[in-house]
């Protein structure tokens, strides 16, 4: 246990950031180590819920697992990128993926209306589609600087 008088190691605390293509911050969450997150939308001709999920490991943003309610356009398990398993009402989960995401960050396109790209941590929600519809929006985990 370390001393009340030593510094904390801040090594793996990260924040969740999402920014416009000009760099305007659209949405921020900390995220320690450990801590997971989601990136949840609606499919596009379906209609149903879809989410990626992403877990802050030791300071990297790992892609853990996805759930996908059906078999519909665009939506698939890729043999060998984790394990499909059955979610007990007619969809699936892609569990174990452990991808780490090249430079923790990627680029989303929210879709508009109906779609509703959403980040998710915890019970707080944000929804990208309402804030930036079809506009470059990019996803990091930083290294937060306190």
């Amino acid at each position: 246990m370390a001393s009340a008088d030593a510094p904390a190691d801040t090594t793996s605390a990260g924040a969740l950031v999402a920014t416009r293509e000009n760099g305007t911050e659209i949405a921020r969450f900390d995220v320690p180590e450990a801590t997971g997150w989601c990136v949840l939308w609606h499919h596009s001709v379906k209609g149903f819920e879809v989410s990626d999920c992403y877990e802050n490991r030791g300071g990297r943003m790992v892609l853990v697992q996805s759930r996908l309610p059906d078999f519909a356009a665009g939506l698939d398990h890729i043999p060998g990128r984790g394990r499909q398993v059955s979610d007990g009402n007619g969809g699936y989960f892609i569990l174990d993926i452990d991808e780490p995401v090249p430079g923790n960050a990627y680029v989303l396109r929210p879709g508009a209306g109906p779609v509703d790209h959403r980040l998710q941590v915890g019970d707080r929600v944000v929804s990208l589609s309402a804030v930036a519809p079809r506009e470059r929006v990019r996803i990091t985990l930083t290294r937060n600087e306190d």
